[in-house]
């Protein structure tokens, strides 16, 4: 996924920040619950992106909605929308997080497979690609039934292609240069 600037600006400020006040870790898991409440709200991704509605209502609301959270993440909240971003606070978080998983060395690992997997053979996948080098990653999972069989594994930016679609894709180049 494409990070826009603004995104990365505002996340690597609020990382100055946290890391300045000692509070990194706290920021960490707040914007992770960010992540999650927009990535799965519907409605709320609605109503942060309708222009109609006053800055100052979607502030108010932002605030209640994520009032458990410490002070500087409310605050990042609240700049966002007062600097009219509010569109962005998904990306933001997402970016934040990456940045501090960067520090702490975590990889981000990529798993699509045709069908649920067992922790068990996802965890052979990852040994046998050798591409992990690290004990602390990152593992996010899709199933997308359409690459027909096998998986595609992304570490950082190498990717390992053992669909069944990509293999069917390469004997069709074949035979069709034949």
């Amino acid at each position: 996924m494409l990070t826009s600037k603004v995104a990365k600006r505002y996340a690597q400020g609020l990382l100055d920040f946290t890391q300045e006040s000692g509070n990194t870790d706290a920021v960490f898991g707040e914007m992770k619950d960010i992540v999650k409440i927009m990535s799965s709200s519907k409605e709320l991704n609605q109503f942060v992106n309708t222009p109609i509605i006053d800055a100052k209502k979607k502030e108010a609301i932002a605030l209640e909605i994520f009032k458990d959270f410490s002070t500087v993440s409310k605050n990042i909240i609240r700049l966002v929308i007062k600097q009219g971003r509010e569109s962005q606070l998904r990306n933001i978080a997402q970016e934040f997080i990456n940045k501090v998983e960067d520090i702490n060395g975590t990889q981000r690992i990529s798993l699509v497979t045709a069908s649920p997997l067992s922790q068990e053979n996802i965890q052979k996948i990852i040994t046998d690609s050798k591409m992990v080098n690290v004990s602390n990653y990152d593992l996010v999972t899709t199933v997308k039934p359409e690459i027909l069989g096998g998986y595609i594994l992304r570490v950082g930016d190498q990717q390992i292609d053992a669909s069944v679609r990509t293999k069917l894709g390469n004997i069709k180049k074949e035979f069709q240069l034949n």
